[in-house]
């Protein structure tokens, strides 16, 4: 079976017929064409298809599209405005936050959701907000110094 799903997408209102069983990460990738969001380990294990629900960070490999229906999904294609990079895109960039780039849209989504929640967070509150992103090629330092470096940013006026 299938259903019309109304939602607001990266700030856009949208309707699309989708089946029952078809996940929020599959819609987004291949229905919508926003590939930021990553397939990693297909089970809620990794965070690389980490989205923003209501400004809350969600697995997009968990959740049915359907679900999602009536509410604001905002993707790692919905930050920076005017070609210019938001706080944390400028931060994971500035501070080498990222290696080979596949888990980065994950971590952004995460960082900017705890940051739209808490512009202030503690190391301890950061290293929470991520430990469910997972980056196979780095020892999470960059990272970290990358939302230390958003936050300062956002401080100065830069939308996270």
């Amino acid at each position: 079976m299938a259903q019309l799903l109304q939602l607001t997408l990266n700030g856009r209102a949208r309707v699309d017929a989708v089946p029952d069983n078809l996940l929020l990460l599959y819609y987004l990738r291949e229905l919508v064409g926003l590939t930021g969001t990553k397939t990693g380990c297909d089970g809620g294990e990794c965070g690389a298809c980490t989205v923003l629900i209501d400004d809350e960070p969600r697995l997009s490999c968990l959740m049915l599209a359907a679900s999602v229906a009536g509410r604001r999904v905002d993707t790692v294609e919905s930050l920076g405005e005017d070609g210019q990079l938001s706080a944390v895109q400028r931060g994971f960039h500035e501070k080498l936050g990222s290696q080979c780039g596949y888990c980065t849209p994950g971590f952004i989504m995460s960082s900017v959701g705890l940051l739209r929640r808490n512009p202030r967070p503690t190391d301890d509150e950061i290293r929470a907000a991520l430990g469910g992103n997972i980056c196979r090629c780095t020892g999470y330092v960059k990272i970290i110094e990358a939302v230390k470096h958003a936050i300062e940013l956002h401080e100065a006026g830069v939308e996270p």
